[in-house]
């Protein structure tokens, strides 16, 4: 693949090399795993490609600077959270769950948005970190209790079902399991709206 330049809107080319060495092909300069975090917060879309193999190694550096941001004292992710996971991996709904993650926080980015849009309207500045700090706490919650909806969440959440016990099955629906799980989304949609509106 061809350096591509960084334009407006243009995904930006990073190349790792062998020494382990990150190169922003769009400045023409090495960067580090920090100032590629600073372009995820700044909403600059990139991909990091082998410098060798070119091998898409996005997601891995993406997982590198989640590490790093952890294991400076930014922990974001809770423990449990990261438990339950983990214990997706290679289960039955390790395909689905992606994108239940993605919609969820895309929703709770919207919700940011709103509210910091209202607060504006309402006192012509940004709002104050405290109400914004129990506004985002609100938030987590309805992630939680909207987590806990999903089925294999309970069985890895504190309080449901032991792990090593066999779940009751509801209503098992064998002959069209996709139907089902698109049946369980749609709940959690409705449950979600519910929920936001709620709170």
């Amino acid at each position: 693949m061809a350096d591509k330049k960084a334009g407006a809107g243009d995904t930006v080319v990073i190349k790792k090399y062998a020494n382990r060495r990150l190169y922003n092909t769009a400045t023409s300069a090495y960067v580090t795993l920090e100032d590629l975090a600073k372009m995820v917060r700044e909403g600059t879309d990139f991909v990091v490609f082998d410098a060798k193999t070119n091998d898409d190694l996005t997601r891995q550096i993406l997982t590198q600077i989640i590490f790093e941001e952890e294991s400076r004292g930014e922990a974001l992710l809770p423990v449990q959270f990261l438990r339950q996971l983990i214990g997706f991996y290679g289960g039955q709904m390790q395909g689905v769950l992606p994108s239940y993650l993605e919609m969820s926080l895309d929703s709770f980015s919207r919700q940011q948005e709103q509210m910091r849009g209202q607060f504006s309207k309402a006192f012509g500045a940004a709002p104050g970190a405290g109400i914004l700090d129990e506004a985002v706490k609100r938030n987590m919650a309805l992630f939680t209790d909207a987590m806990k909806m999903w089925p294999g969440f309970n069985a890895l959440t504190p309080g449901g079902p032991a792990a090593g016990a066999a779940a009751e099955p509801k209503a098992p629906s064998a002959a069209d399991p996709l139907a089902e799980m698109r049946r369980q989304m749609d709940e959690m949609r409705n449950q979600l709206d519910k929920l936001s509106k709620g709170g």
